[in-house]
């Protein structure tokens, strides 16, 4: 009892340790880059129009804000990426799970949805337009196609790569079956799984930016960095790309990282605790 204690304080320790170190960089990243803004701004390399500086920026924010478009604007997108998300985990998934069980279709999907990955999201943006419209259900066609594949191909390339002798080992143990799939090959799996996630969500968060500026739907940070284009509004354009990586930043660094950090603990995988 007292030794997984100690081990609990261990992870925890070194948990606090690397979140802490992290933090650090990160502050000291974004000041630095703050600085070298505002440096720019002050020697006029490019025109105030063009460049506006980060109190600028920080005011346009302030205003989207207290006039609530941008939260309108931030709660619509976020909604438009969970759905999009959660059908390109579904979809994948089941699909990755149907190339394993049948060897040829496997074999020819794993091909095509390689190429159908390298498509770039903004080219499905016109035949969702012409096949569904500008609408909600355009913009999550586009969000789904661009992110489905990665989840479909880790789960195909994460389980067809199991070492065989992890599988002979669990069947001359007695695992077969359900039993086998949930025991042995989804926790040897699941590096592949969650880097493939973390790659859809990625794929995913891009294309559905760039269909929300040209899917018009009057609604959305996509719409918001349209209407600063349209009025060579810079100020509005960065501040809405400052959002855009926060919400990134913070979904990576809250969000996928602790559930890796948590499956990895659950199956064991997180050697360095070990050491």
């Amino acid at each position: 009892m007292e030794i997984e204690i100690k081990n609990s304080k261990r992870k925890l320790n070194f948990s606090k340790k690397i979140i802490n170190k992290d933090t650090l960089s990160l502050v000291t990243f974004i000041v630095a880059f703050l600085a070298l803004w505002q440096f720019i701004y002050i020697l006029e390399i490019f025109p105030k129009i063009s460049l506006p500086s980060p109190l600028s920026v920080g005011e346009t924010i302030l205003e989207l804000l207290l006039d609530f478009t941008l939260v309108k604007a931030i709660l619509v997108t976020l909604w438009r990426l969970f759905l999009g998300f959660i059908l390109s985990i579904t979809l994948g998934l089941c699909i990755g799970l149907l190339m394993i069980k049948f060897r040829q279709f496997g074999k020819t999907m794993s091909s095509f949805a390689v190429g159908l990955m390298s498509f770039p999201s903004i080219a499905w943006i016109p035949f969702a337009i012409l096949l569904i419209g500008f609408n909600d259900f355009g913009i999550l066609f586009v969000v789904v196609m661009s992110s489905v594949f990665s989840v479909m191909l880790s789960t195909y390339s994460g389980i067809r790569n199991i070492p065989p002798i992890y599988l002979r080992a669990a069947k001359n143990m007695g695992a077969k079956g359900f039993s086998l799939f949930r025991n042995v090959m989804i926790p040897a799996a699941t590096p592949s799984l969650i880097v493939g996630m973390r790659q859809a969500w990625s794929f995913a968060w891009h294309a559905l930016i760039g269909a929300e500026m040209l899917i018009t739907t009057l609604v959305g940070l996509g719409h918001i960095l349209a209407i600063g284009r349209e009025f060579s509004n810079m100020s509005q354009i960065i501040a809405t790309m400052i959002v855009i990586f926060t919400i990134g930043l913070i979904f990576d660094r809250i969000v996928f990282i602790k559930i890796e950090e948590k499956v990895r603990d659950k199956w064991g995988l997180n050697q360095q605790h070990e050491q």
